[in-house]
């Protein structure tokens, strides 16, 4: 068993966040550091879910979701309902992502075809100038 210990500072500097964020996924319930006395100490657990959680974002998962998925693995669901909720929560965010990248490669689009008329534009205002 791991019986090492990390204070809020530790692991706010090695997972590059603040002790702020740190009290913010506390009050959230997503991490249970022990007290002594004012001192919040960490354990492995609270480590493993501060990496979940940080993934999680990264990932572009809400908050609320980040923590009913962490939290499913202590539920009758077990980790086995964990990961077939996670599958689903993937393909519910990778067909936002497929759906943001059109809206964004027709936009892409639009920017060009609005360039290229400015620029003709430019051109025959430079013609019509010089005459």
């Amino acid at each position: 068993m791991d019986t090492r210990t990390w204070t809020i500072a530790e692991l706010a500097r090695e997972f590059g966040v603040t002790p702020r964020t740190l009290r913010f996924y506390e009050e959230h319930g997503l991490l249970s550091p022990k007290r002594h006395g004012t001192r919040r100490v960490f354990h492995s657990g609270d480590r493993v879910r501060l990496e979940l959680v940080l993934r999680g974002k990264r990932l572009g998962f809400p908050l609320e979701e980040i923590k009913k998925i962490v939290g499913m693995y202590h539920t009758d669901a077990g980790e086995a309902g964990q990961l077939h909720y996670l599958l689903e929560q993937i393909d519910v965010r990778r067909r936002e992502l497929e759906q943001r990248r059109k809206d964004i490669e027709q936009t892409l689009g639009e920017l060009a075809e609005l360039e290229r008329r400015c620029r003709a534009d430019l051109v025959k205002l430079g013609s019509a100038a010089a005459e």
